[in-house]
């Protein structure tokens, strides 16, 4: 096992793989901006470095930097989390060159599945089922035009290095797909360097169903079970579960086989995500997520395998210790990302100080987060507070858990989006497991948030009084705690130099 890791990321996802070096012995080494220099994963972990200003720019994306600090540091090897860098393939290579072993695929996986052009073309050649479509560029509108009358619309142009649901746009006649040609080859220009763009046909009433992987180094490629991702808004995952309500054993094993055959194919390594859209007992490729996903959590709560423990031990080419036979699920886990975002206005980011916070607790739950009371969220980075995930012996029990800690989640002085998880999950076709990725438009979802988003504030107020006379004392806590940590920081330093 490593001696030593750097973790190139920031929040929670920088403390979850810290989690997981803690409970392996592996010291860790944080890199931060400016803007990130009294964040809690600075002071979680072993070492913290500051790598440049707030931009992430001129810090998180600053591959020479973190190259710089690995060296400094002596860290054997860096963790990308999610985000940032994770999917880059150059510093990936950049890792490779300087001798540090990169946590995740090789690069050369990494920049082949970054196309999805390419990816599309290895699933074909895999025999793994893909979307109807075109799976050349797009070079003028008349090609366009021709490929739309071929296979039908309604239409989904896509950036062929697009992710994260930027790069996309549906289209139902020649005269918007023109228009969305323009349009999208301006944003992934500018968002991701690849002007790019393909055409597929785009599906109806679609779910987005993944599974997760884990391949190592000695040929072994296992699935770790489902995911259903459909609640999204704008392309953006919002709820996840797992298993998916849909699913059954028969159709987990044809779908999971899918995926190991895809892994196999490209000759992937470590843990990552395919995943794939479901329409009408059919299901095809979408992608391959070449990282850590961020609802990672929900399948190591129905599989009680940590995946990000696994990723580090596949990292020092370690045999994956199970089989497919060993994998079993047991029970259901929901998980809801909580952002610093105003779901009245069209989820407008709302940085700024938290004056009140308690996160949810009790039987089932489990709170992945970067902040704390009197935490400043920062406006340069991605809103997110934490990830709020449950688990439950059914999905019946799971939903009831995610609804209880929901209403025990107090966060006062910026805006969330608990309101917005709450009437989703106040909604029948919700409860019923009758999902797809328009769920959003299709139940109204935004016009029934205004009548709990006032219970909400009502119920935030309630629950952050008790927190409001021990402000003080909570103050000289933490202040001792952190005092306590940094004196032992040192005593220990002191003792390894003697």
């Amino acid at each position: 096992m490593f001696k030593k890791i750097l973790i190139a990321n920031r929040g929670e996802i920088a403390i979850r793989v810290m989690r997981a070096c803690k409970e392996l012995d592996v010291s860790t080494v944080a890199v931060y901006s400016e803007a990130d220099s009294n964040a809690l994963f600075t002071k979680y972990a072993d070492e913290a470095y500051c790598i440049g200003p707030p931009p992430s720019s001129r810090s998180y994306l600053n591959i020479d930097a973190i190259i710089d600090v690995a060296k400094k540091a002596g860290a054997e090897a860096i963790h990308p989390g999610y985000g940032f860098l994770s999917e880059n393939s150059k510093f990936a290579s950049a890792c490779e060159e300087a001798g540090i072993r990169f946590i995740g695929p090789s690069s050369e996986v990494i920049e082949k599945m970054g196309s999805k052009i390419t990816a599309r073309s290895a699933m074909i050649e895999a025999g793994v089922p893909v979307v109807p479509g075109d799976g050349r560029a797009v070079e003028d509108d008349a090609t366009a035009i021709e490929i739309g009358e071929s296979i039908g619309y309604p239409l989904m142009v896509k950036a062929s290095a697009g992710g994260g649901g930027i790069g996309m746009k549906v289209v139902y006649t020649p005269e918007e797909l023109t228009r969305a040609l323009s349009s999208i080859r301006n944003v992934a220009a500018s968002t991701f360097g690849d002007s790019t763009v393909f055409i597929e046909k785009y599906l109806e009433e679609p779910r987005h169903i993944e599974i997760q992987i884990l391949a190592d180094s000695h040929g072994n490629c296992l699935y770790l079970g489902d995911r259903e991702c459909s609640i999204q808004r704008r392309h953006q995952k919002l709820i996840e579960e797992a298993p998916s309500p849909i699913m059954t054993p028969e159709l987990r094993k044809d779908m999971g086989e899918a995926a190991v055959k895809a892994a196999k194919t490209i000759g992937y390594v470590n843990a990552g995500t395919v995943e794939f859209l479901y329409s009408k007992g059919d299901y095809y490729f979408l992608e391959v997520n070449t990282r850590l996903q961020v609802e990672h959590g929900v399948t190591e709560l129905v599989t009680g395998i940590d995946i990000v423990k696994q990723q580090l031990r596949v990292a020092c080419d370690e045999k994956l210790p199970f089989t497919q036979d060993d994998i079993e699920i047991r029970g259901s886990a929901i998980e809801c990302r909580i952002n610093a975002e105003d779901p009245l206005n069209d989820f407008a980011p709302s940085p700024g100080k938290i004056r009140r916070y308690r996160s949810a607790g009790g039987p089932g739950v489990r709170v992945d987060s970067g902040v704390h009371m009197g935490y400043v969220i920062p406006p340069f980075y991605d809103s997110m507070i934490s990830k709020l995930c449950v688990w439950g012996t059914d999905r019946e029990e799971a939903i009831a858990r995610m609804k209880r800690a929901l209403y025990e989640y107090v966060v006062v002085g910026v805006q969330t989006n608990i309101p917005f998880h709450r009437t989703v999950l106040s909604i029948d076709a919700f409860v019923e497991g009758d999902l797809t990725t328009h769920f959003i438009d299709d139940h109204n979802v935004l016009s029934a948030l205004e009548k709990i988003a006032v219970s909400d504030n009502q119920r935030c107020a309630t629950l952050s009084s008790a927190l409001e006379d021990r402000n003080k004392k909570i103050a000289a806590i933490s202040t001792a705690v952190g005092s306590y940590i940094n004196a032992a920081k040192r005593h220990d330093m002191k003792g390894s130099d003697e």
